[in-house]
């Protein structure tokens, strides 16, 4: 008796809902074992994904992928009428986001019925302009500074002053996110719009950058200059904070800074190499790591220490 060879996944796809596995001849037990060996992960009910394509994405990268996997159960099976936004617009636009959750946030013109979403879905329901809506990854989503607004009034100021300094990096308009707080007077959330709109900086290049500078406004100690170009016998050198009359600098030196662009060793080499150079010129160096954002005495205690020396 010949045995009959297993069924392989169709090459070149790796997003499916149930009914095409369905239709690619894989019934409810044959998903289920695929899914035990790992061979294809549930994103949701009724959504799948290839295995390996899961275990090789980044976590920013799987939260979009979880969006794409609920456009993919309904919006391709709908009339559409749904367009993402908050925290899943932010993520479609590839806004830095910080201990955030993966929920899909949409809005709809109707009010939605409470059992029409699954529980990883967040309803929302108003009336959009048209300017309001952009194509992002092909899918519809809020504007940049639309999405800005509704995600300040839901987060907490830490991760709004992110997202901020962020879009504005990335070209939101300035002068639209103000008028867009003057009309939201009263609402719930203004008030970290207003604040973060008014702590913002656009030179930012980090969520652990700007948690850095929230803390030294928060502590109130003394302002550095960000980004700060400082030449030295190893070329330029740009610092991440500066007290540039003192000669006191402030790296941090989160994970995303070096594994990102280049071999992590060479990156750190490179560093170390400039910063010598600089302590040459008279430079103090002060180095941050995500850990030292959450001990706050000791981070005031380190940084005042290093500015009265200079001083």
């Amino acid at each position: 008796m010949t045995k009959t060879a297993p069924l392989e996944l169709p090459a070149g796809i790796h997003l499916w809902r149930t009914s095409e596995l369905n239709e690619a001849g894989f019934n409810a037990r044959a998903i289920a074992w695929m899914v035990r060996r790992g061979e294809l992960v549930r994103l949701r009910r009724g959504c799948y994904i290839r295995g390996r394509i899961w275990a090789g994405q980044k976590p920013w990268v799987r939260s979009r992928q979880l969006i794409a996997a609920h456009a993919h159960g309904t919006l391709t099976t709908s009339g559409g009428g749904l367009v993402y936004s908050h925290t899943s617009a932010a993520r479609l636009h590839r806004l830095f986001l910080w201990d955030v959750d993966d929920r899909v946030h949409i809005t709809q013109k109707n009010t939605p019925s409470p059992i029409s979403h699954g529980r990883d879905v967040v309803a929302h329901s108003r009336r959009l302009n048209e300017a309001d809506v952009v194509l992002m990854d092909g899918l519809p989503c809020t504007s940049l500074e639309l999405t800005v607004v509704d995600c300040c009034l839901t987060l907490n100021s830490k991760q709004a002053l992110i997202l901020m300094d962020h879009a504005l990096r990335m070209g939101a308009d300035f002068a639209r996110l103000e008028k867009m707080c003057v009309a939201l007077a009263g609402r719930g959330g203004v008030l970290t719009l207003r604040r973060v709109l008014h702590d913002a900086d656009a030179r930012s290049e980090s969520p652990g950058e700007t948690l850095t500078r929230e803390l030294l406004l928060r502590l109130r100690i003394e302002q550095p200059e960000l980004q700060v170009e400082v030449r030295t016998v190893e070329g330029s050198h740009r610092l991440d904070f500066a007290w540039r009359r003192k000669k006191v600098a402030m790296e941090f030196d989160g994970r995303t800074k070096y594994f990102d662009y280049e071999p992590t060793d060479e990156v750190i080499f490179k560093e170390r190499h400039r910063e010598k150079a600089m302590t040459e010129l008279g430079w103090t160096f002060i180095r941050i790591k995500w850990r030292d954002l959450f001990q706050e005495q000791e981070f005031k205690n380190r940084v005042l220490r290093a500015l009265k020396a200079a001083g």
